[in-house]
């Protein structure tokens, strides 16, 4: 049964209408969600686990914490300057050659990653990195506009964005049994052994993309014709309402995105911390061996799952989205300011980072269902991955000002303290400026 718009002229009509409507969107996620978060996983494993890898690393190579911290901030760097026109040519050419090309190359530089000898290499290669990866991230936000309209994309955000959390739960617990099985395996090191046998599923998983997903429900052989022509007119009717940008330009003059790309800015901060330095932070409260520190943690990150998974559903429900955003970003500075306070006491330190990664990421979800509010097309191509480099600096910004803090403090209290703050603006930011509906 196909939906059309005569056919939601009466309350029975429409809700006889939902129904299929309902078993077809079950359809897609369950058909696209889970592949889409094993790439995701594939690529924030890809991104981070130089945080494991620094535990030997910088012993191995006599790098400094700034020089790390230089090094996993550049990334975003390069993610910054081709996030949009990656983005851009998704629109143009697919989405299943965008993801393809981005999934396999970021393969290849993660695993060129165990061959860094000095800090320009170090650099370069991590630049190279961002500069492949950029767009996979919005390409998939924008991709799953293609499916789902408005009112639901928060819970689908949020499932897809449980790949965050997910991967911080695997990412840990292999990243420390690959470095324990691997020492002293051939003539490489364990932190080399890391980034090769983390790099391999990324290029297989590229050429998964080509034969695995459809590029938009009229491309779906697995709908049929009459789910087809439901879907494609649920998000046609959509775009064509009043108040909608479709152009770049629109996007780039539109004061709303601006504020989204600065509270994005403060939001990826905290994330940047948890995944770049929870490594470090759960050895300095005095856990011992790599796979210890790669099994706790994964608690913070299992914890963030499920609050992240809630509140994408709640926000949906309710359809209130600023202060689902607002409350989980003051969670965020709350938690990390307690880190700060509690690096002295490992109990309370582990559950402070905890609630830290529970707002950061509940609020990831939330956010993204905002700009998709007020944006189509290539305006939502093209804002969405402004949005998203923009904010992503914070990548670069948190990591380096973290590591630079640690360098001339001794500690990583002033750093998380210097996050928090940021997590706090992002509250006042979402509160005064983004709108209630």
């Amino acid at each position: 049964m196909s939906y059309s718009p005569s056919a939601a002229a009466t309350p029975a009509a429409h809700a006889s209408a939902a129904a299929p409507l309902e078993v077809t969107y079950r359809k897609i996620a369950w058909r696209l969600i889970p592949f889409l978060v094993f790439l995701f996983v594939l690529a924030w494993i890809d991104r981070v686990n130089v945080g494991f890898a620094k535990l030997q690393m910088l012993q191995d190579l006599q790098f400094s914490e700034a020089v790390y911290g230089l090094g996993a901030g550049i990334f975003f760097i390069g993610y910054f300057i081709f996030e949009v026109p990656s983005n851009l040519l998704l629109e143009k050419i697919g989405a299943r050659k965008t993801l393809a090309r981005i999934t396999i190359l970021w393969g290849l530089a993660s695993m060129a990653m165990a061959y860094v000898t000095t800090p320009t290499s170090f650099y370069i290669l991590r630049f190279l990195l961002g500069i492949f990866e950029a767009g996979f991230f919005p390409g998939v936000v924008l991709y799953l506009t293609y499916w789902f309209p408005a009112q639901r994309r928060a819970r689908v955000n949020g499932l897809f964005m449980t790949s965050f959390a997910i991967a911080g739960a695997v990412g840990g617990p292999i990243a420390g049994l690959i470095m324990s099985g691997m020492e002293g395996v051939g003539h490489l090191a364990n932190w080399q052994w890391l980034f090769i046998l983390e790099g391999i599923p990324s290029i297989l998983a590229g050429f998964a993309v080509l034969a695995w997903l459809p590029e938009r429900p009229a491309n779906a052989k697995w709908l049929s014709e009459a789910e087809k022509n439901a879907v494609t007119q649920v998000l046609a009717a959509e775009n064509s309402a009043p108040g909608k940008h479709f152009s770049f330009k629109d996007a780039c003059t539109n004061y709303r995105v601006w504020i989204c790309a600065a509270v994005y800015f403060c939001v990826v901060s905290g994330n940047a911390t948890i995944a770049f330095w929870a490594p470090s932070i759960i050895k300095e409260i005095g856990v011992k061996g790599n796979l210890q520190i790669g099994l706790i943690s994964a608690i913070p990150f299992i914890a963030g799952t499920l609050a992240m998974i809630w509140n994408g559903f709640h926000s949906d429900k309710t359809g209130e989205r600023r202060l689902h955003s607002a409350i989980a970003t003051l969670i965020a500075c709350i938690g990390l300011v307690a880190t700060g306070m509690t690096l002295g006491n490992a109990t309370l330190a582990l559950c402070s980072l905890t609630l830290a990664a529970i707002g950061i990421l509940a609020a990831f979800p939330v956010f993204w269902s905002i700009p998709g509010a007020f944006l189509a097309g290539t305006a939502a191509a093209g804002g969405i991955a402004l949005i998203n480099s923009i904010g992503n600096l914070a990548g670069f910004v948190a990591p380096y000002m973290i590591g630079a803090l640690k360098t001339s403090t001794g500690s990583l209290s002033s750093g998380l303290y210097f996050v928090a703050a940021l997590e706090l603006v992002a509250s006042f930011l979402v509160v005064v400026f983004i709108r209630k509906h």
